[in-house]
């Protein structure tokens, strides 16, 4: 190679001097008038170094990939294009006993294992939590058989549903009511594992300063948010299963929210009141501010987000989180994940601190998620929290809390809530939360009427979430139980007491 080819080459990028040092050994030896010029190695290089731009343009938004690897596997994977397919996007059905990936052979093995039959003839292996949760055609004694796990497989649904194709037949009817919307968990589960790269996973940067989002649902909010890469029904279930955590946070506090106080708009006077604090200080107005000395004006603290009985949501990618960031631009955000199970799972990308008296709680912070957004996360309960007083004192203007599902009136999880509740309702500002159904949003206020004696004010009816996830989830322990993250929506706070004057 001669020595102006190989400065050249010094300079390129592994991939492409090694395909220099190739033509050059072939076609010098064939074709020595037919050498590569300086010029067109340069070219070569700005091409490559334009690639490169661009991929990072794409790896600041982060693109989701469906395929399970390890940290060296995806390092590899990045420097490589080529892709690991294992499902194409028309061939995502498959029973789950049949499935092309383990994971779901050993889910459907254990359906059949813990799962029990729906039909009428069976005696109930589960009492259900509530009445209504027990349909027309099962009463709430059931049948004279015994209970039987799951064995057969609908053919349209793919999910082993009732322990024989005879009570499948004899069942149908009740059994449609639910085959379309199992179907779509079968395909949706399969695209997860399917290899793809999840485009929709590019999220969109900041919002244009003069263009208003409009929160109408979630059509209007990827439209005027220009989510480019939603292009599909999958697509949009598969993002929003993400984005309704950040995007119901906001749903509730922007100041074009869908909820009001109209007709219908389940907002209450005093939830009108809470929201227009919070909203104060979330749409600061500019009022002179600027880049230059005399335009310098005093900024407010930023608003407090408590998430409290973390769970998955704290191992979000941070880029869906900063969605929240983008719908409050002039404000400065403040996410606090507080939870036993805040950190599960993650100990490899943040071990956990020592508790030291700089950072008693061992609190993981993450101060550079976005220019204006911070995110800390507390492996603790809040009530042990609360009673030292760390994060005292509490601003209806600058603080809220959000509970994604908690349970409240669940058996299985209200004990949690039982110290939590009383202290909660204490520091009189906004408490919004979630739930799976209307049932679980029903025995939540039931259960929260019932502990705090009355003593509390609704925000905002409990009713279906505007920004609920559209991608459904099933329970592998029974089958017939569906749900999507969020459905519902509710807000509360503690009760407050206007002072009075009497002339005596």
């Amino acid at each position: 190679m001669e020595p102006a080819l190989r400065r050249a080459a010094h300079s390129l990028c592994g991939r492409c001097s090694a395909s220099l040092r190739r033509q050059t050994a072939v076609r010098g030896a064939l074709k020595p008038w037919a050498q590569v010029s300086i010029r067109s190695v340069h070219s070569c290089k700005s091409q490559d170094a334009k690639r490169t731009i661009a991929g990072s343009k794409l790896t600041t938004a982060r693109e989701f990939t469906s395929s399970t690897k390890t940290a060296s596997e995806a390092s590899a994977a990045g420097k490589s294009p080529v892709s690991t397919l294992r499902l194409n996007p028309d061939d995502l059905f498959h029973p789950f006993s049949e499935s092309p990936v383990p994971e779901f052979r050993r889910r459907a093995a254990y359906m059949k294992q813990h799962a029990y039959c729906p039909h009428p003839d069976h005696k109930h292996a589960r009492v259900p939590l509530d009445a209504s949760a027990v349909g027309d055609a099962a009463p709430a004694t059931g049948g004279d058989m015994p209970p039987a796990n799951v064995d057969f497989e609908c053919p349209d649904c793919g999910i082993a549903v009732y322990c024989s194709k005879e009570h499948w037949m004899d069942d149908y009817e009740n059994h449609l009511k639910i085959c379309d919307t199992l179907r779509q968990i079968n395909e949706d589960d399969h695209d997860l594992r399917s290899g793809r790269v999840f485009h929709e996973g590019n999220l969109p940067d900041l919002q244009m300063e003069n263009a208003a989002v409009n929160m109408t649902n979630w059509d209007t909010f990827m439209y005027t948010r220009e989510f480019e890469a939603v292009d599909s029904d999958r697509s949009m279930r598969q993002i929003t299963r993400l984005l309704t955590y950040p995007i119901t946070i906001g749903s509730v506090l922007h100041e074009l929210s869908p909820y009001n106080i109209q007709n219908g708009g389940r907002l209450t006077v005093e939830g009108l009141k809470s929201f227009s604090a919070l909203r104060y200080n979330l749409h600061i107005p500019r009022s002179g501010r600027g880049a230059g000395i005399n335009q310098l004006r005093p900024e407010p603290p930023p608003v407090r987000i408590f998430i409290l009985g973390a769970r998955a949501e704290s191992s979000l990618p941070r880029p869906v989180w900063v969605q929240l960031a983008h719908l409050f631009p002039e404000s400065r955000l403040h996410l606090i994940f507080i939870g036993p199970e805040s950190m599960a799972n993650r100990d490899d990308e943040f071990p956990l601190p020592e508790r030291t008296p700089s950072n008693p709680f061992g609190t993981v912070v993450e101060d550079r998620v976005w220019y204006n957004m911070k995110i800390s996360t507390i492996v603790d309960y809040y009530h042990t929290i609360h009673k030292t007083g760390h994060f005292a004192p509490y601003d209806p203007y600058f603080d809220c809390f959000m509970l994604f599902h908690p349970g409240l009136g669940h058996p299985a999880s209200s004990h949690d809530w039982e110290e939590t509740l009383p202290l909660l309702l204490e520091t009189k500002v906004p408490i919004i939360s979630t739930g799976y159904t209307q049932v679980d949003l029903d025995r939540d206020v039931e259960w929260v009427k019932k502990k705090s004696g009355g003593e509390f004010d609704i925000l905002l009816e409990p009713g279906e979430n505007k920004f609920r996830s559209l991608r459904w989830d099933l329970d592998d322990m029974d089958p017939q139980d569906i749900s999507c993250g969020n459905w519902g929506v509710w807000a509360f706070r503690g009760k407050r007491y206007e002072t009075t004057t009497r002339d005596l």
